[in-house]
């Protein structure tokens, strides 16, 4: 099943969902960092990290709400599909409460309880992201309906593959 949101022949959804697992999974990395040695660079890497995670989660966000609204009905996409956004809705929502607490601190550092908080946002995160791949590699949501192992480039115009003619059986 194609999904709405596309650029360039492929679901944009995926390719932003990258940067806020990656921005948060680094942030809670970096806070570790800090409250292992208490060097105030390491919570002020961490604290912008969680800043653009949030932002780019919000733009995955837009995107997996467009493509979730192609999803035929009463399926089992659909509501893997809403679950999938909402335990993402809910890591969102615990990054965005230890970054709201964090602003007013020194040097932005988390005391335990935030970092904690965002240990569990990450495991949610996880959990959804799952899902996200049961949403893909097993559902098909996300894959093109001419995909297959041989199949032409998506920037091609129906027949080429890596600028070749693809060979007909």
């Amino acid at each position: 099943m194609r999904t709405r949101a596309r650029a360039l022949g492929h679901p944009i959804h995926p390719m932003l969902v990258v940067f806020p697992l990656g921005l948060f999974t680094t942030a809670v990395i970096f806070d570790l960092v800090f409250l292992l040695g208490d060097n105030e660079t390491f919570s002020q890497v961490g604290f912008w990290n969680i800043t653009a995670g949030v932002i780019g989660a919000i733009l995955a966000a837009l995107a997996g709400v467009v493509d979730w609204t192609g999803i035929p009905a009463r399926t089992r996409a659909k509501s893997v599909g809403l679950l999938h956004g909402g335990l993402n809705s809910a890591a969102l929502v615990l990054f965005v409460i230890a970054w709201i607490v964090r602003l007013d601190r020194s040097g932005h550092a988390p005391p335990v309880a935030v970092f904690v908080l965002q240990v569990v946002a990450l495991v949610v995160a996880s959990g959804a992201a799952w899902f996200g791949g049961e949403l893909v590699g097993r559902l098909g949501v996300g894959v093109d309906e001419d995909a297959g192992v041989d199949a032409p480039s998506s920037l091609s115009a129906g027949g080429s593959r890596f600028g070749r003619p693809r060979a007909r059986t």
